[in-house]
């Protein structure tokens, strides 16, 4: 199937009328659609605009509710806990996030919650905005509310988690950009098996798991009957991982887990546990600088065999293809593409609006 390809602008300009004709005020509005499409640019297309056709209908269903701010629900000094009230998690979080970042700068370190917000994204946004304002964060973030579990337990086949997704973040150094490390802690991120779905591809390897328990790199098993579930990364270590998240994330924000008695009404609630440090207050700025790019050089100074890029850092695959995608454009599959066109038609984005965006 031949791929369209949407310029940076337009897709922007269609997420905010879809948000828009929800409901979203225009500070929120654009808040999420630049969210979204920050995702597509970096290469995250699992987290961006292809959401919308999910937002839509769980506004509809009333597991999304537009114009929720994050509400403070304690205020201890160095804990400060929010809750999203089902709101959309990418202003949610950010509004968190922000006060997070004035208290920091009395208290050298927060712990910061969120619970019951609505999806928050990709989380990597996050740890880009602390990274930005010279801080290092851990931010661990599990699902709760949706009808079914995504990732099977190491040892299982039946799934039990959502994907649990953790980053940690370091300031630029003098030279070398941020350090953003963003990952699900299944093999794939749940939104990457709707792309490939949609697109009729496989993945290369087998990330996931038939519902009978045997491993496939075909997305059909996520979106078909019977499902099947994501495995988790690296074996065992990977299991021990996505329960950790599900633990930090679930019950320090008191957002909850994913176990059985909870109601699910078939939308994403997002909880969310992060660390946040001033690195000021544990050493030296010109130090750590100076630490932070002579490390940097002496990772990318490994040798990459015949053939191979170099060695990157986390965060900068992300930035080449942002760099290439402003210039190239945006691609999805045309089923993608149609879905979302007709998410925004189900929004109620006039169809003369729609042409001039699409």
């Amino acid at each position: 199937m031949t791929d369209t390809r949407i310029a940076a602008a337009r897709l922007e300009a269609l997420a905010h009328a879809l948000l828009s004709a929800l409901g979203s005020a225009p500070d929120e509005a654009a808040v999420v659609a630049r969210h979204l499409l920050e995702a597509n640019l970096r290469g995250h297309d699992s987290h961006g605009v292809g959401m919308l056709p999910f937002y839509v209908d769980s506004c509809r269903a009333g597991t999304l509710v537009p114009n929720q701010p994050a509400r403070l629900s304690n205020d201890a000094g160095a804990i400060l806990q929010f809750a999203g009230d089902r709101g959309y998690g990418q202003r949610v979080v950010m509004e968190a996030l922000d006060l997070a970042i004035e208290r920091v700068k009395s208290t050298g370190i927060v712990l910061t919650t969120v619970s019951q917000s609505h999806h928050m994204g990709r989380i990597g946004t996050y740890g880009e905005r602390l990274a930005e304002a010279g801080l290092v964060a851990l931010l661990f973030v599990n699902v709760t509310d949706f009808p079914k579990a995504l990732v099977a337990p190491f040892g299982g086949s039946a799934a039990r988690f959502g994907t649990n997704p953790i980053c940690i973040a370091f300031p630029a150094g003098n030279v070398e950009p941020a350090f953003v490390l963003d990952f699900a802690t299944s093999m794939v991120a749940y939104g990457k098996t709707r792309v490939a779905y949609l697109a009729g591809r496989h993945f290369d390897e087998a990330v996931m798991l038939d519902a009978a328990g045997h491993p496939t790199a075909d997305p059909k098993v996520m979106w078909e009957e019977p499902k099947g579930a994501l495995r988790p990364i690296a074996e065992h270590k990977g299991g021990g991982l996505v329960t950790a998240v599900e633990f930090l994330a679930g019950l320090l924000s008191s957002g909850g887990t994913f176990q059985p008695a909870h109601p699910r009404a078939g939308g994403i609630v997002n909880n969310l546990t992060a660390v946040i440090i001033d690195p000021a207050r544990v050493a030296g700025t010109a130090w750590l600088r100076a630490e932070y790019d002579a490390m940097a050089d002496y990772i990318r100074s490994s040798p990459s065999p015949e053939g191979a890029p170099p060695v990157m850092l986390a965060g900068e695959p992300e930035r080449q293809r942002r760099a290439q995608r402003l210039e190239k454009g945006l691609a999805f599959s045309a089923n993608e593409w149609a879905g979302i066109l007709e998410a925004a038609r189900r929004a109620g984005v006039a169809e003369a609006d729609l042409a001039d965006l699409a």
